[in-house]
């Protein structure tokens, strides 16, 4: 065996297993470049999950409260004057709904589309209700009427609009 041949068979070895080596290399690099890839997006997507689920948790509590807020129960409890006429009471009551609920409009960002349309729909007919007794109020009538009017219309309903209005949206939090 002469050094020519010699060296040319240690040539075909180091290249053949350089070539081994470089293929199972490629082959190994990209299964761990896609496994850290989707590690990595998890990571992002469970820190951004964990940023978010507080402001979720608060748009959720502010949506009860502005139930709560709109509710004609507490609202004419709350805002009542006995100064006031009833036309005059009952805009004061509605303006004040609309407030409550322009102060909590960007809450739909981080609730479902079912919990954010419950609150509109609500809010809504929070305030034709309100028209409703108003105009059914003789022009004459105290805000102490159009309370007692609207009070007992809201205890007369046979469900409560306000109490199934935060059963579904307690149960869009949890679901």
């Amino acid at each position: 065996m002469d050094i020519a041949s010699f060296s040319i068979d240690i040539f075909k070895y180091i290249l053949a297993g350089c070539a081994v080596a470089g293929v199972a290399n490629w082959m190994f690099w990209t299964k761990y470049n896609s496994h850290i890839f989707r590690l990595k997006t998890w990571e992002a997507g469970h820190a951004a999950k964990k940023e978010v689920l507080p402001l979720r948790l608060q748009a959720y509590e502010r949506l009860v409260l502005l139930i709560e807020r709109i509710n004609p129960t507490s609202a004419a409890v709350r805002l009542h004057n006995p100064d006031l006429d009833a036309k005059a009471f009952e805009h004061l009551i509605i303006e004040e709904i609309r407030a409550e609920y322009q102060h909590n409009i960007t809450q739909q960002l981080y609730v479902s589309d079912v919990a954010w349309s419950v609150t509109e729909r609500v809010k809504d007919n929070t305030i034709a209700l309100i028209r409703n007794v108003g105009a059914g109020l003789p022009p004459n009538a105290t805000a102490k009427e159009l309370s007692t009017v609207l009070l007992a219309h809201v205890a007369a309903l046979d469900e409560n609009p306000y109490d199934m209005a935060l059963k579904t949206i307690k149960s869009q939090l949890m679901g």
